[in-house]
């Protein structure tokens, strides 16, 4: 076991993440004394494993208490450890929104994009699926169309902006297709993420249109549907905050 720790820990260094089928990935994941070593191993040089499951990767990133040390002598710290700036941290964000919340919401309710909106019998005993089954591109040219002149220009988004979040393993881009890379899912907290767009900027614009600012996710509810089948009692509304 000692030889794929090191080769696990290794290979997470040096490629910063991982597909969630390489058979060392998915033992990690299920292995609890195997992930106990990799912890371990990572925690002694300030990193840790960033897993999400509904992501198709992890990969390593800082510890907190890393955090300062490592990047705190840096101005572009402030904004972004990797040295982003205001609009590409606005763009990812946008490429995030469009591209990641359609997808978690086909893998809460186990729907592809094959079936969407047609509802399966057995939907909710499936596994959670993972990449192009689930995950659907954006459009280069609408993207930019959209909001290239809100972030700099045009220009800028398509030679520079994009191309330097496809270096980072945020996206890909593909036939003037924008789809997810390995980091846009593992790296941006989902929680956290989602609700400071809904609860942040969209619930405005929500207000405005006249609908209703969503109280819970849908990690929330399903939570609250499970304790409810368990105890028979019902959540009352809004009792849970997202």
């Amino acid at each position: 076991m000692e030889h794929d720790i090191r080769a696990l820990t290794a290979r997470l260094i040096a490629q910063r993440w991982l597909p969630r089928k390489d058979p060392m990935v998915r033992r990690a994941l299920i292995d609890e004394t195997f992930r106990h070593e990799i912890d371990q191993r990572l925690a002694s040089v300030g990193l840790r494993l960033l897993d999400n499951p509904y992501a198709a990767h992890v990969a390593v990133g800082l510890t907190p208490d890393a955090l300062e040390p490592t990047f705190g002598s840096g101005r572009e710290y402030q904004a972004s450890n990797m040295g982003l700036t205001r609009d590409e941290i606005a763009l990812l964000v946008v490429l995030w929104a469009l591209i990641i919340l359609p997808k978690r919401e086909r893998q809460v309710t186990r729907q592809n994009l094959a079936n969407e909106g047609q509802e399966e019998l057995f939907a909710a005993e499936q596994p959670v699926a993972h990449g192009a089954e689930v995950s659907a591109g954006v459009s280069e040219a609408s993207l930019i169309a959209d909001f290239g002149p809100r972030l700099g220009g045009k220009t800028k988004v398509r030679n520079f902006m994009l191309g330097r979040l496809a270096r980072l393993g945020f996206i890909e881009r593909r036939n003037g297709m924008l789809l997810e890379g390995p980091l846009l899912d593992v790296a941006l907290d989902y929680r956290l993420m989602a609700d400071r767009i809904i609860h942040g900027t969209l619930a405005g614009v929500l207000s405005d249109a006249g609908h209703p600012v969503p109280t819970a996710d849908a990690f929330t509810l399903a939570g609250a549907d499970d304790e409810d089948e368990f105890d028979g009692d019902m959540p009352e509304p809004g009792a849970e905050d997202f």
